[in-house]
């Protein structure tokens, strides 16, 4: 008997999200060549992973950076996703009111995987 299955593990994605490793001071001449290569990865509808860990100390420059990446990745039809920013960088963007996704956390509506629904006491059994 013989298997035509394919291999790897059936109902896994294999594809992977590119990843664009950000570090060190930004400046403007910079940002139009990143905004270039985000748009180009994130072309019909993926998500870019920006790995921010490099980015230290957070400040403005680096607000304005991830909000030009997101906007070139929105105009391409993808987003782009945060890996291991820093809590003062976090802080930095909810202060602006810069809302990204970043890896790890549940996006908005949906619930936590493995979280279920607290029964009151006094609720009637079903």
């Amino acid at each position: 008997m013989s298997c035509a299955c394919p291999p790897g593990l059936p109902d896994v994605d294999p594809r992977t999200d590119p990843v664009l490793v950000l570090r060190g001071p930004v400046n403007r001449d910079g940002v139009a060549g990143l905004s270039d290569v985000v748009r180009g990865m994130a072309r019909g509808g993926g998500v870019v992973v920006c790995d921010v860990r490099g980015l230290d100390p957070p400040g403005l420059a680096h607000v304005d950076l991830l909000a030009r990446l997101e906007l070139a990745a929105r105009r391409a039809g993808g987003r782009i996703r945060l890996r291991e920013p820093a809590p003062a960088l976090r802080a930095l963007l909810g202060l602006v009111g810069l809302c990204l996704q970043v890896e790890g956390e549940v996006e908005e509506g949906e619930p936590a995987g493995g979280v279920e629904e607290a029964v009151e006491t006094g609720d009637a059994a079903s």
